[in-house]
């Protein structure tokens, strides 16, 4: 029986031939699926624009992570500041045993021209060319051979060696250490940087209408906080006609009587030599008013928070550490209740942010970059809490 099979038309197995134009039409429309489906797959949903609460919220936090890395900052400038003095004394120390190593060397180099002289190379000679004292006394016991002044000098050589050897030790180990209070100070200045360029990002992106939204809010907040020293301003005027009231009420002390010194805000020696001192903090705080905050400055033109209250309280003969969290550390604690004009307050859980209390619910203060020093109520931002320095 003939076979048909070889009357038959090629074809592929799919029923198309390779060289038909469905082939190609095909091929590309599955290309086309595929990569459609897979940006589909992979393509992020484009994020909602934030509220203008929402950036309000995160442009507080920026502000407040800046103050806390001003704060890292100022305890790496510190740093490298008291670093950079120690790196100064010791290559000053260095100096001077070289300038000893080379007495000593010239003391010996004498002897050792009196021996070349006298026609031979003695041992004082022959020590001044060794690769080292100790070797060639190991190898030679000049000691035994040497006069008594011959013998001072050399140990007084080899002392000065050794001193200066130590000290170069000493110089390099604080060169080294140098490097990296500075390092951490660049680190400190970049995410300061950092921070603020963010927050200015976000601002940059409103529209004037977003713009009008967030001063309002900002108003709203600043009215709260008004609203609130106020209150407290109401208190403490109650607390001081009841002490004035008191004082006229209250026979003459008997001899030997105590004396109130409580931190209430009540008379005493004690609270008259810390209101002197706090009438020159507010003194030098008022003074400033106006000046811009500055990150890292501590004046005279320009400030961070904890710059002028150190600033402050060293025109009153106290001298404050740098940095917030070494400042929350002195004096005694005392109740937002109990403040007095001259205290610091304290801001937030991370104590990035101090102000000088003026009495009244009110600071003054260096707020944050772009603002200038002024005067607020404390109840603008959290308080942490506060300190008499003295």
């Amino acid at each position: 029986m003939p076979t048909l099979a070889s009357h038959r038309k090629s074809r592929t197995r799919t029923g198309v031939r390779a060289n038909s134009p469905a082939v190609g039409f095909t091929t590309a429309a599955l290309a086309s699926v595929t990569l459609l489906s897979t940006q589909s797959a992979t393509a992020a949903p484009a994020e909602p624009k934030p509220s203008v609460e929402e950036v309000q919220k995160k442009v507080d936090d920026l502000y407040r992570q800046a103050g806390t890395a001003t704060q890292q900052y100022n305890k790496a400038k510190e740093a490298t500041d008291t670093q950079r003095k120690s790196v100064e004394r010791v290559l000053d120390d260095v100096a001077k045993s070289a300038d000893k190593v080379n007495e000593a060397r010239r003391a010996l180099g004498t002897y050792a021209a009196a021996q070349y002289r006298a026609g031979a190379v003695g041992p004082t000679a022959a020590l001044m060319f060794a690769d080292s004292p100790e070797s060639y006394f190991e190898q030679t016991q000049l000691m035994d051979r040497l006069t008594e002044r011959q013998q001072e000098a050399v140990e007084d050589f080899q002392k000065e060696q050794r001193s200066a050897a130590e000290q170069r030790a000493k110089a390099t180990k604080s060169l080294e250490t140098l490097t990296e209070s500075q390092d951490s100070l660049k680190l400190g200045k970049q995410k300061v940087q950092n921070k603020l360029a963010a927050a200015r990002s976000l601002l940059s992106e409103l529209t004037e209408q977003e713009k009008a939204r967030l001063a309002a809010l900002e108003r709203k907040k600043e009215e709260e906080a008004r609203r609130k020293a106020e209150a407290k301003a109401k208190e403490e005027a109650a607390e001081r006609k009841r002490q004035e009231a008191a004082r006229e009420a209250e026979q003459p002390p008997a001899t030997g009587g105590g004396t109130d010194t409580g931190s209430g805000g009540g008379s005493g020696a004690a609270d008259g030599t810390y209101a002197a001192k706090a009438e020159k903090v507010l003194a030098f705080a008022r003074a400033q008013i106006g000046k811009p905050y500055v990150w890292g400055a501590t004046g005279p033109s320009s400030y961070d928070c904890s710059g002028l209250t150190g600033a402050a309280w060293k025109a009153a003969g106290v001298q404050l550490p740098r940095t917030t969290w070494d400042q929350v550390k002195v004096g005694k604690r005392v109740a937002t209740a109990d403040l007095l004009p001259g205290d610091l307050v304290f801001f937030y859980d991370d104590i990035s942010h101090v102000g000088i209390y003026k009495g009244d619910g009110k600071m003054i203060h260096a707020p944050k970059p772009g603002a200038n020093v002024r005067e607020e109520s404390i109840y603008y931002m959290p308080i942490y809490g506060s300190v008499r320095p003295v």
